[in-house]
């Protein structure tokens, strides 16, 4: 029988690889005190599919797609925030996080020859700890045989499992509390003061915060959208939206606050949530998109999970959400007017994709020399990782965007990644068993040693630099990368501050990692 399957899958690596990829999504989906390995569990079942068949791997340039796809999808999403960190507290953390990423990469080497483990296979061990895919593929590429594949897969289980155990462990002894997260975007109703009676809307807009916009009006008990020279009365009611801090100044120079004043009354105006699908107005800001025949309001926008205020300058994208206050009755009508279709969600420009990775790779294959007539290159992963940092962080190019939607952006991104990891474990099944029955215990504790120095490096060195927590688990989790990772830092500590620590570390660890194995290996 074990013959039959074999054969089966020798013949065909695309069947393999497939398979390997379902049977790990779905071992992936298998909770254990809380700890899932998601797409990693590819790793394991192609393993197993590999040792069975060593012959099933699939040619090298599909592993290579995969890897493309994942690091390009998680520059364009980084971008920004990556470039912001650099303003802000960014360079400590990145500075923090390489200095556990060196320490890890030193235990690895210093433990390679004691432990009767190749260089190569090191370099794994090092890649495997910190769940670094691209570090993998520059490993490979440099060693030219299979022994970095065989190290990370002894060390990923460490790499995926050991973070959320010591961050667990870390946040029981620290005991760290945590403010409620902060809004980004709060929609109040407020009563006009008699101090400003006979302002106009302009004037009012004019004193306001720069972040907070007035999106309608109540004027003689009558809803109205918010006329630049409408004049003002005292007890008028205004709808306005803009950041929490704001929205709080915008109520000491106006009035005071009075809930349901205009959300009560339906009978003119009504609020309508509608998707952005026509790609006539992709790429214009708000102050260029046409507007239909009858009067609205646009309030603000929701992009994925983050709600922006419809500023004049704010560029439409695919999958956008408008909030808009428009005239009862018109709901129809402007759903049709700018295509209202969940399709736009998954709308992405292949040109801005193409061009964007082809530059990336071509970036990849600059050499920078190292001294001494030695040099590296960003190669296939590290070239069009800067490359969409770079692209994320400008976001559009006359007619080319560079960003994708959220949705567009993860699927292209976990399936990327499960062709890489299932192409490379198909590939090292075989002398994966090999590497375990020759060496046994001594390369798993290399790989748990390696792991437990990256991330007590991060954390400890993090509590002395009194990095606020939720910050330092995020800084922790880009350290290691693992979505996984991210995903328990967040439980631990229920803030976006993890996510913001993550976006700043996971990509300039990504290069250091990938620079750092080239240099060892070259």
């Amino acid at each position: 029988m074990i013959d039959v399957i074999r054969t089966v899958l020798e013949s065909s690596p695309m069947l393999a690889l497939f398979l390997a990829i379902a049977a790990g999504y779905a071992l992936g989906q298998v909770s254990i005190a809380g700890v899932s390995f998601g797409a990693g569990a590819v790793l394991f079942t192609g393993l197993l599919i590999g040792a069975i068949a060593p012959k099933a791997a699939p040619p090298a340039l599909v592993g290579t797609l995969g890897l493309l796809m994942f690091v390009y999808s998680v520059g364009i999403q980084y971008g920004p925030q990556f470039v912001a960190s650099l303003r802000g507290p960014g360079l400590k953390y990145m500075s923090l996080a390489a200095v556990g990423v060196l320490a890890s990469l030193a235990v690895a080497v210093l433990l390679a020859r004691p432990l009767g483990v190749s260089l190569d296979t090191a370099a794994g061990l090092f890649a495997g700890s910190g769940t670094s895919t691209p570090t993998l593929q520059a490993a490979l590429a440099a060693a030219k045989n299979q022994d970095p594949a065989i190290g990370y897969s002894v060390a990923y289980p460490f790499g995926v499992i050991g973070p959320i155990v010591l961050m667990t462990i870390m946040a029981a002894l620290v005991k760290p509390k945590f403010a409620p997260p902060a809004q980004n975007l709060r929609v109040a109703e407020l009563t006009l003061e008699s101090k400003l009676e006979g302002r106009t809307v302009g004037e009012l807009s004019a004193i306001l915060p720069a972040d907070v916009r007035i999106t309608a009006l109540r004027h003689d008990h009558v809803n109205a959208l918010p006329a630049l020279d409408a004049r003002l009365q005292t007890g008028d009611g205004l709808l306005l939206v803009g950041s929490p801090q704001g929205i709080a100044e915008a109520g000491r120079l106006l009035g005071h606050e009075e809930p349901g004043r205009l959300g009560r009354d339906r009978r003119d105006y009504d609020v309508v949530r509608v998707y952005v699908s026509r790609a006539a107005f992709i790429g214009k800001p708000i102050s260029a998109i046409a507007l239909p025949d009858f009067p609205i309001s646009i309030g603000y926008v929701r992009r994925g999970d983050v709600e922006l205020i419809a500023s004049p300058d704010l560029t439409i994208e695919f999958g956008d959400r408008l909030v808009v206050v428009a005239p009862t009755g018109k709901h129809a009508d402007l759903r049709r007017f700018f295509g209202d279709s969940i399709k736009g969600n998954a709308e992405m420009s292949f040109v801005s994709i193409g061009v964007g990775m082809a530059l990336g790779l071509l970036l990849g294959m600059i050499p920078i020399p190292l001294g001494g007539g030695r040099s590296f290159s960003l190669g296939v992963a590290g070239g069009p990782l800067v490359m969409a940092l770079v692209l994320g962080w400008i976001g559009r190019s006359g007619p080319i965007g560079w960003r994708m939607p959220v949705v567009a952006n993860l699927v292209l991104r976990n399936f990327g990644l499960s062709l890489f990891i299932g192409a490379v474990a198909l590939g090292a099944g075989a002398p994966f068993v090999q590497a375990v029955a020759a060496n046994g215990l001594s390369i798993l504790l290399a790989g748990a040693a390696v792991l437990v120095t990256l991330v007590m490096t991060v954390l400890l060195g993090g509590l002395l630099l009194r990095i606020p927590f939720d910050d330092l688990l995020g800084v922790c989790a880009g350290s290691t990368g693992n979505p996984a990772i991210l995903s328990a830092a967040s439980r631990i500590a229920p803030t976006e501050r993890t996510d913001i620590g993550y976006a700043i570390t996971f990509p300039s660890m990504t290069v250091a990692k990938i620079v750092a194995v080239q240099v060892l290996l070259s």
